[in-house]
């Protein structure tokens, strides 16, 4: 099948804002890059980056039930607040919004029903691309995950073409850890058809379901640890919880917030609520030995002399999680993505500058080692 014909030119500096609400819901996530070359000769540079949080009622809705009426509202509500984080972005690097050649918006996602699932699988991201592309006068490409599903794949994870065109190594393997909603583990080196990526199970998402719940929705997260260093293990509940069927499946596999999200937090939190902070004592170490397990069992025999693994994402910010999960697989070295010259709360958003920057050229950004997709695909839809 031919690509489509590139509508920019890959030898040229290419502007691109990436947006982002990644499946905590916390906030919108935008950076502007300068992507040059394309493929094997990608290079990219972060111009800045912002963060805007949601408005709290705004979270609550988007974790709610939804039906036809509440998501088609969602989906145009969303796009102004992706909006306004990509206009921040620009002001912050001085650059107009004539200099950019488009935005990559991965939207939130609403739902996420990879192959295996049903017979259908599926996915919805919201975030209406139109609104953004009034509002800030760019171009937009959107839903970037439909077309590898489309393609036999789970349109997850994403990020490995980001790990592997600016972080990895010529020497040896690197692991890349990202701690979001969903934990998600990548491995790269030169070739980019010999990655290994995968969704380890839960990131955040259960400890900030749990947090909110301890605190009656005074805090949405386990701030600093200070809610999980107060609890002890509950045993009987961390077995349970490492049961879940998810964590033997062996990759490609994708995750969300049907099977770590509201429903197994209000079961956990239904049976153990006069134990709060043991409760979240359990949950930090569900996401530790989780991604230590996937490790384990799926990269330790094939890669076993990496070089280490660098970790971003909203959990490298608990001091508690990160402290159990360098014990946990002590002697390889954990690092924050920092250590590489890259501010980690950037790198998500950054991602979809890059694959709208790939989309503008025709170069396909999927990675099927990692989705399972049937052949590489151009990822992305066009909102001019």
């Amino acid at each position: 099948m031919r690509l489509h014909p590139p509508l920019a030119d890959p030898r040229q500096p290419r502007l691109c804002v990436g947006l982002l609400s990644g499946t905590s819901v916390d906030a919108v996530e935008a950076a502007l890059c300068e992507v040059t070359g394309t493929g094997d000769n990608v290079r990219l540079r972060l111009l800045s980056h912002v963060s805007v949080p949601f408005p709290r009622e705004l979270v609550a809705r988007v974790l709610g039930p939804q039906d036809a009426g509440t998501l088609s509202t969602l989906n145009f509500e969303l796009a102004e607040h992706f909006a306004a984080a990509a206009k921040q972005a620009l002001e912050k690097a001085g650059v107009s919004p004539e200099q950019v050649a488009a935005i990559g918006s991965h939207g939130q996602t609403m739902a996420h029903v990879p192959p295996g699932a049903n017979a259908h699988p599926s996915t919805l991201q919201i975030g209406e691309p139109a609104v953004i592309a009034e509002r800030t006068g760019i171009p937009v490409i959107s839903d970037f995950r439909t077309r590898d599903v489309a393609a036999g794949g789970h349109g997850a994870p994403l990020v490995p073409y980001l790990d592997w065109a600016v972080f990895r190594s010529r020497e040896a393997p690197r692991a890349l850890l990202n701690i979001g909603g969903i934990g998600n583990i990548s491995v790269v080196g030169p070739r980019l058809e010999d990655t290994l990526a995968f969704d380890t199970g839960p990131g955040n998402m259960v400890l900030d379901g749990l947090a909110r719940r301890v605190t009656q929705g005074r805090l949405a997260c386990d701030l600093d640890g200070t809610l999980s260093r107060r609890g002890l293990v509950i045993p009987e509940l961390l077995a349970e919880l490492l049961a879940h069927p998810f964590l033997a499946l062996p990759p490609p596999k994708s995750a969300g917030r049907e099977g770590f999200g509201e429903v197994l937090v209000d079961g956990v939190w239904a049976r153990h609520t006069g134990r709060p902070y043991d409760v979240m004592a359990t949950a930090l170490e569900f996401t530790v030995e989780s991604i230590a397990r996937a490790y384990e069992t799926w990269l330790l025999p094939r890669f076993p002399g990496l070089e280490g693994m660098y970790a971003s994402g909203g959990g490298t910010r608990n001091p508690a999680l990160m402290e159990r999960l360098r014990a946990r697989l002590a002697p390889l070295p954990v690092q924050t993505l920092e250590a590489l010259g890259f501010p980690e709360g950037a790198k998500e958003a950054a991602l979809f500058a890059l694959l709208a920057a790939e989309h503008l050229v025709g170069t396909p950004a999927n990675v099927p080692s990692a989705t399972g997709a049937r052949r590489r695909v151009v990822l992305g839809k066009l909102t001019p």
